[in-house]
């Protein structure tokens, strides 16, 4: 199954559940569902650290694009029960390196995804790149 990235502001990164709210979505993001895993980054131009932790989608509502409005990415809410937390630092700075586009390594497709275009997002990732990022991760909460 494929595994979803979520970069964005997180007020409280120790919560056990956690809503995101009209968040855009690129990389395939719109297709966000519930019961798809989702990895959670503190966007560190936001004050936060990279990843945090992993999840659980619960609930996902694609929002209806506004009348009057020419150009619109798509976007959604979410809310995630958080399932693991992050225990090794993966953030811009562990990420920056890898820009080789076409190697197809996980760290790659992370960097390029969040950190080439900086644009907090929702998007979907191989679910080899979901094995990378839980291997970050250790079990904790429900």
């Amino acid at each position: 199954m494929k595994a979803y990235v979520i970069k964005t502001e997180v007020s409280d990164p120790s919560a056990e559940t956690m809503r995101f709210d009209a968040q855009k979505t690129m990389y395939g993001g719109k297709k966000i569902t519930a019961g798809h895993k989702i990895y959670i980054f503190a966007s560190e131009t936001q004050g936060g650290q990279g990843l945090v932790a992993a999840g659980v989608v619960t609930a996902a509502r694609a929002l209806p694009k506004p009348s009057g409005v020419d150009r619109w990415t798509p976007r959604v809410s979410v809310e995630i029960l958080v399932t693991s937390r992050a225990v090794r630092r993966l953030g811009r700075f562990e990420l920056k390196h890898y820009d080789d586009w076409n190697d197809g390594r996980p760290e790659t497709e992370l960097n390029s995804m969040f950190y080439r275009q900086s644009t907090n997002k929702i998007g979907g990732v191989e679910a080899s790149v979901g094995v990378y990022l839980q291997s970050f991760c250790a079990a904790c909460c429900k």
